[in-house]
């Protein structure tokens, strides 16, 4: 799918990781300030979010986390560096992934691509957009070969129909290696009582857009998400060796 600007696309990936007992904070720790700063200078990798599922809406405990690449040659030179050994993992990382393994205990991963409108996480950040009460991930499954259809109609006329509603776009994505059949959408909300009202329908822009799509969709499913205490989306920056500290 050819999505993105002149110099090729954004690409991601979107990981959906399941967590083992209460080591959440432990993780959310471990990704950003442990992980976050050598995968951006070893890897040209950027901290686009780090998030924990809220529970009461999707699978627990649970943590999703967004690495943002500056194209596929970037995303494959990642994979050089990492399939590497024995274990197929780099061995510097030897000590990090120990630690990982104890907090977690698997997950489900995609590979994503952003139209050039998408917004950066560089641009969210100089834009300021921080300071969200929470966040809604939607995974929208399409017919097969109608993403980038269902994208144009993001651009054109759901950013606004969200925004009747009070959420702002986060992220428009579509999902790599597949039948051009599914699109990931996040959005962000300023308080609890917006995110009440956008699903009770006060204002109907978001359903009726929604409705009007009902020619490409198959599913929509809708989860929330809760910043990490050092995603970028809440500081403004990214993750740095300097917010290192003891794991519990």
């Amino acid at each position: 799918m050819a999505v993105g600007g002149a110099g090729g696309p954004r690409t991601y990936i979107h990981e959906l990781v399941d967590i083992r007992g209460h080591r959440r904070a432990d993780y959310l720790q471990h990704v950003t300030a442990n992980w976050g700063p050598i995968g951006r200078v070893e890897r040209g990798q950027r901290c686009f979010g780090v998030w924990a599922t809220v529970g009461s809406t999707g699978r627990w405990p649970q943590v999703v986390n967004l690495w943002e690449y500056d194209s596929w040659a970037a995303l494959a030179r990642n994979f050089e560096v990492e399939l590497v050994g024995g274990g197929l993992q780099d061995p510097a990382l030897a000590e990090w992934w120990a630690a990982a393994d104890e907090m977690r205990s698997g997950g489900l991963d995609r590979i994503l691509v952003a139209p050039g409108w998408s917004p950066s996480i560089d641009d969210l950040c100089a834009g300021g957009e921080r300071g969200a009460a929470g966040y809604a991930h939607e995974t929208v499954r399409l017919r097969p070969g109608a993403a980038a259809r269902f994208l144009d109609s993001v651009h054109e006329d759901g950013i606004d129909a969200y925004g009747a509603a009070g959420l702002r776009l986060i992220g428009a994505f579509a999902t790599a290696m597949r039948d051009d059949d599914e699109v990931i959408l996040v959005w962000s909300f300023p308080t609890w009582s917006t995110w009440a009202d956008f699903e009770v329908g006060t204002s109907r822009a978001p359903a009726r857009w929604r409705a009007d799509r009902r020619d490409l969709t198959v599913a929509w499913e809708r989860f929330l998400l809760a910043d990490a205490p050092l995603s970028p989306l809440r500081t403004g920056r990214q993750p740095d060796v300097s917010d290192r500290r003891p794991l519990s």
